[in-house]
């Protein structure tokens, strides 16, 4: 199937983050979108051509990885910020699960942001294994990898550089502190709630 961009044009003017890097991050992910559906039609191509065996075959299957993960993670990353933000019930089932497992929303928060300040490129996320409840803050470095198995995704930050230098330069606590204040937590919560529960 081909993918379509989605419009995160309601996001400029987003205290903190410049017009100008997110029309440039809103390239970036349409480029990923793009090449998405570029290496699926590769792929296609080869099948029909009988060539599955062949190392181009295999090595645009492990790139496939790298680009759907890119344009996904963005979608989860601009999905769960909002203008303004909104902010997170302390009387929802998130805030209650976010507490009981990092002993309170404070400790949550320190933890994610200690996650999103560590030193490399990559993504800062909210995870909740399926199997146990439990919510993870999880390091991604490359789209493709660090993923835990079978998570839910609730709530995702982008510490590539792409995502900060143009308005932060290497101030990525800044970042950070400006990301805090746009996280759309109504979003994160839905996710939250939507999240099947799994027996292993």
């Amino acid at each position: 199937m081909a993918y379509t961009a989605k419009s995160y044009d309601h996001l400029l003017g987003t205290p903190g983050f410049s017009d100008s890097l997110l029309k440039n991050h809103f390239t970036l992910y349409q480029g990923y979108v793009a090449n998405t559906n570029k290496v699926n039609e590769e792929l296609a191509i080869l099948l029909v051509d009988g060539k599955q065996a062949s190392p181009a075959f295999a090595e645009l299957k492990r790139r496939f990885g790298w680009e759907w993960n890119g344009m996904r993670l963005h979608e989860y990353y601009f999905g769960n910020m909002k203008s303004g933000g909104v902010a997170l019930d302390p009387n929802s089932a998130l805030a209650k699960k976010l507490a009981a497992d990092f002993g309170s929303l404070e400790a949550w928060e320190r933890h994610f942001r200690a996650v999103g300040a560590m030193r490399g490129i990559g993504w800062t996320t909210l995870y909740q294994d399926p199997a146990s409840g439990q919510l993870m803050n999880m390091w991604i470095g490359e789209h493709d990898g660090g993923h835990p198995a079978g998570g839910t995704l609730l709530m995702i930050m982008d510490v590539f550089e792409h995502a900060f230098m143009l308005d932060y330069g290497l101030k990525r606590a800044d970042y950070i502190e400006a990301f805090f204040k746009a996280i759309d937590w109504s979003v994160v919560a839905a996710r939250f709630d939507a999240a099947p529960k799994l027996a292993l």
